[in-house]
């Protein structure tokens, strides 16, 4: 399989498009004193939307991105984006990183450094990797998947084994990944024993087996799953219209981009460690990035596909399934779901469970170095002495 170096160029009139439409916003009214228990807030979006328009510089992160391996290769018909960083030390070992939804791989790259150069933060050369940071399909610059198919997980890890044993040349590596990306870890590691030496993930994306011959449960995992489907009801609404109607969803947010900023900071705000002030965790630059990333490919509808196609084999393992390979369960205080352990060992061979002291389901962007240190405590009993890669 060929891969071909990629460089991130944006047309200019995209650009002047983009311009106009913030600078013509037809904006809401708002219920006075409601803050942010509507959704989105009216004068922290004013003041968003004005920064866009009028600060900042797409064309400058895209220099600052294209400083960075990028490539792209063809897997099953499919053209997939990734970054691919070589890490700095004896025996880098390949780890590959996925990211979930509202996200993209920017997300990724404030922790990259810290995992190709540990000894350039006061770590150990020996817990180098190498890391591959692919965008999943429908995402960012990877090709749009003609439709949406069931059990996405199970199809983009196999798309990643692929990405990194066949055109990477990696013969066994390493995985780590929330959320969507979580799912696909999960996968990867229940898929290809033979390929992968661990996982590590943020939290129970594929619950075990819980049907009725499954052992009784404990109260604390009826207490999570009580939890779970309150929450849901709460906070799920985003999910509930991308599973079910993401076409009538996609004409407003890929027509408007203060509609798009608006949907994706909303729950970079509920889903993240900041007591409710954003930019406590991320500044304006970081959303913008994104939230750009999105409407520059016009990927927000594509985005939704791992939504629509979400059935029973992306929500448990079937009877019988097991991740047997080593898991890391790194659970920060603000991301979507706290499981208990035993949950997580129905289906899971735990071999690491960290309670983390804060941080929400973005870490990698809100605590780089927490997360990278898990990482690297995770992996370094499971390394190989030495890893290769074309």
């Amino acid at each position: 399989m060929k891969i071909h170096p990629f460089e991130i160029a944006v047309a200019q009139a995209a650009l002047d498009d983009l311009h106009q439409r913030l600078s013509q916003t037809r904006w809401p009214d708002e219920i006075p004193g409601s803050g942010w228990n509507y959704g989105s807030n009216l004068t922290y979006m004013k003041d968003l939307i004005r920064y866009w328009q009028t600060t900042f510089d797409w064309q400058h992160q895209e220099q600052q991105l294209n400083t960075l391996p990028h490539f792209r290769t063809m897997i099953d018909g499919m053209g997939i984006h990734f970054v691919h960083e070589r890490g700095n030390g004896p025996h880098p070992f390949p780890l590959i990183l996925t990211h979930g939804w509202p996200s993209s791989f920017v997300e990724m790259l404030k922790i990259l450094p810290m995992l190709t150069d540990p000894a350039r933060y006061g770590g150990d050369p020996a817990d180098a990797f190498d890391v591959v940071i692919p965008s999943l399909p429908g995402y960012g610059f990877s090709d749009r998947p003609p439709r949406p198919e069931q059990g996405a997980d199970t199809r983009i890890a196999d798309m990643w084994s692929r990405l990194m044993t066949d055109v990477l040349g990696y013969p066994r590596f390493g995985a780590h990944g929330g959320d969507v990306g979580g799912g696909v870890t999960c996968q990867l590691g229940r898929l290809y024993p033979q390929q992968v030496i661990g996982i590590h993930v943020l939290n129970v994306s594929v619950l075990p087996y819980l049907g009725a011959d499954a052992p009784p449960l404990s109260n604390q995992e009826r207490t999570f799953l009580a939890e779970r489907e309150r929450w849901d009801a709460e906070e799920g609404a985003y999910a509930h219209i991308q599973h079910t109607r993401p076409q009538t969803l996609a004409y407003g947010l890929n027509d408007s981009p203060a509609g798009l900023a608006a949907w994706i900071v909303e729950k970079f705000r509920s889903w993240s460690d900041c007591d409710g002030e954003v930019e406590r965790r991320f500044t304006k630059e970081e959303l913008l990035t994104n939230i750009s990333l999105y409407w520059l490919t016009q990927t927000i509808n594509s985005s939704f596909g791992p939504y629509y196609a979400d059935d029973d084999e992306g929500e448990a393992l079937r009877k019988g399934e097991r991740v047997e390979v080593p898991c890391a369960f790194a659970l920060f205080p603000k991301n979507l779901e706290h499981p208990p352990r035993e949950l997580a060992e129905r289906g899971y061979n735990v071999q690491r469970w960290t309670q983390m002291p804060r941080g929400g389901h973005f870490p990698a962007l809100e605590e780089p170095a927490l997360l990278a240190e898990d990482l690297r405590a995770f992996f370094r009993p499971l390394r190989e002495p030495r890893s290769t890669g074309e």
